[in-house]
């Protein structure tokens, strides 16, 4: 077994000592749409997640509610097959706020946080952040209904998110916004 790296996220890979790939085409399909596990840290996961501004008098940011503890958020989720990180994080911003938008295509940073699952577990996730300009919201989305949403500025933002890599990740995306 050897490690090896894939979308800047320590993957586990199976290879031969020749470096030939044991894992069947389908078996690698498989792992692209399911979340990744990083090295050393058993049942870790990358999500993908939006940070939604706009500028109006001044720089707002767009938090949403996790539907089962309440906490600010961003919108995110699991990378979903046959798209982009960039996509799949807009993606998200679409089912659970109802933002459209221009989505960056490089990520901002990231961030870690304990997912809590159904059973209890909590699971270790990173989160790759990407900006997305709002250009405006639908009417009806997925999720509507099941979560709050708020625009606030950026120092407000990051305080109400319990994560201080995210806290650091918004004050770090202002700066450089109204630099």
């Amino acid at each position: 077994m050897r490690i090896a790296k894939l979308n800047r996220c320590e993957v586990l890979d199976y290879h031969d000592v020749s470096g030939e790939c044991l894992m069947s085409r389908e078996r690698q399909n498989d792992r692209r749409q399911a979340p990744r596990k990083r090295a050393g840290v058993v049942g870790a996961g990358v999500q993908y997640a939006a940070l939604p501004y706009r500028t109006r008098d001044g720089l707002e940011l767009l938090l949403i509610t996790s539907r089962e503890t309440g906490r600010w958020v961003l919108p995110k989720g699991w990378p979903i097959k046959g798209k982009k990180a960039h996509s799949a994080a807009a993606r998200e911003a679409l089912e659970e706020a109802g933002l459209k938008g221009k989505v960056g295509k490089r990520s901002i940073g990231a961030y870690s946080y304990g997912k809590r699952l159904s059973n209890g577990a909590v699971l270790a996730c990173t989160v790759e952040v990407y900006p997305l300009a709002v250009l405006r919201q639908v009417k009806q989305w997925p999720e509507k209904g099941q979560r709050r949403v708020k625009w606030f500025s950026p120092c407000d933002a990051a305080d109400r998110v319990n994560e201080p890599e995210l806290a650091d990740l918004i004050a770090g995306f202002a700066a450089g916004r109204l630099a």
